[in-house]
């Protein structure tokens, strides 16, 4: 298995249009990473760049240690799963799963050995004589990651593997491709989803890509973290909201007293909260959002409150109850609260809302106070 860096890698099409720049990362040998971002954003072209489908227009791609820029996708030790699953329709799952080893001109024995050893730990042994017709969306998709595995690649990248599936089968292939991972400790796996639940049950690391400013607005790294550290310490307010479902809240606000912990008044209902986020002096009186997730929102009939709003709409799905406030005066998303369990009969109240000092979030600039 492998370990790949990446140095100031950049992306430009047609020699004008720069999508990617100063991509800077390490990957670990046996790391999940995960791709997240906006539509459009590059995700799958920095994939693909890894794999060598897509030409780097700037900076390295070191693979243990060996620049790979030139280096042909055949000869980088890299097995690609693709949004669709590419099986050829007229052959067996046992088949499908063998063509590139016979490519390879391997041994039968070889390619007999491998092809039982990647279909057990996909579970797909009583499925091997089967033709993909026969089989269901997950399971075609467990052929596709068979078929990578086989070839016992330095690198597996997947290109949102289970985007075709229903529901409950992105579920199951979810959980599978966990398994997978836990069975095959040493394999290093690259991950491009949309899917927040993908990215924060799957990942060792989540990488999130935006349009920095710093950067003339091309797409470039946020934030590099495990889930929950880009979930507790988000360093800019797009981390903050592109993590997490629903949304963060962010308040208008303004610091009233600093220290250890900071105070802050917001502006929807005039109250008062208190932060764990330590602020300086000179940040007296100094503009900001105070985020709170909706899941961290309490109701409260106490003097302290983060919001003060009627609600708007009330969605009861049995184990939350989620509170949609009505919008203030220059407010463009709604206000949501996640309380837990059925709270019937909200509509048209008016609710205060806090939090926990420890749960209450500070971003001045579009920046969290803690990464400043």
């Amino acid at each position: 298995m492998a370990n790949l860096k990446l140095k100031d890698v950049a992306k430009v099409y047609g020699g004008q249009v720069e999508v990617l720049k100063d991509i800077d990362l390490d990957i670990e040998t046996g790391e999940l990473i995960v791709f997240v971002g906006p539509s459009g954003c590059g995700k799958s072209t920095l994939l693909r760049m890894i794999a060598g489908l897509e030409q780097i227009s700037g900076g390295t791609l070191e693979i243990d240690g060996m620049v790979v820029n030139d280096v042909p996708p055949s000869e980088r030790g890299i097995a690609m799963v693709f949004q669709s699953y590419a099986l050829y329709p007229h052959m067996t799952v046992y088949d499908n799963m063998a063509f590139a080893l016979q490519i390879a001109k391997k041994s039968k024995e070889e390619i007999d050995r491998a092809v039982r050893a990647a279909a057990d730990k996909l579970q797909l042994t009583e499925y091997l004589d089967r033709l993909p017709k026969a089989l269901s969306g997950g399971q075609r998709q467990r052929v596709a990651i068979g078929r990578s595995i086989v070839r016992d690649p330095k690198v597996y990248l997947f290109d949102e593997p289970l985007s075709n599936l229903d529901a409950a089968l992105r579920v199951a292939t979810r959980i599978e491709i966990a398994q997978l991972k836990e069975q095959m400790p040493d394999s290093t796996m690259i991950y491009v989803t949309h899917d927040q639940v993908e990215a924060m049950t799957l990942a060792s690391r989540i990488v999130v890509l935006d349009a920095l400013k710093d950067n003339g607005y091309k797409y470039s790294i946020a934030q590099v973290g495990t889930p929950l550290e880009l979930y507790e310490t988000p360093n800019s307010e797009f981390v903050a909201r592109f993590i997490g479902s629903p949304a963060m809240n962010l308040l208008e606000g303004e610091i009233v007293a600093t220290g250890e912990t900071t105070t802050l008044r917001t502006r929807l209902g005039a109250g008062t909260i208190t932060s764990n986020v330590p602020s300086r002096p000179e940040d007296q009186g100094a503009q900001v959002k105070v985020g709170i997730r909706p899941e961290d929102a309490v109701a409260t009939d106490s003097e302290d409150f983060a919001f003060s709003g009627k609600v708007e709409v009330e969605e009861r799905l049995g184990e939350v109850t989620l509170l949609y406030f009505e919008r203030g005066a220059g407010q463009n998303d709604p206000v949501i609260a996640k309380l837990p369990g059925i709270h019937p009969g909200m509509r048209g109240n008016t609710v205060k809302l806090t939090a926990d000092p420890a749960k209450v979030h500070i971003f001045q600039d579009g920046t969290s106070l803690l990464y400043r």
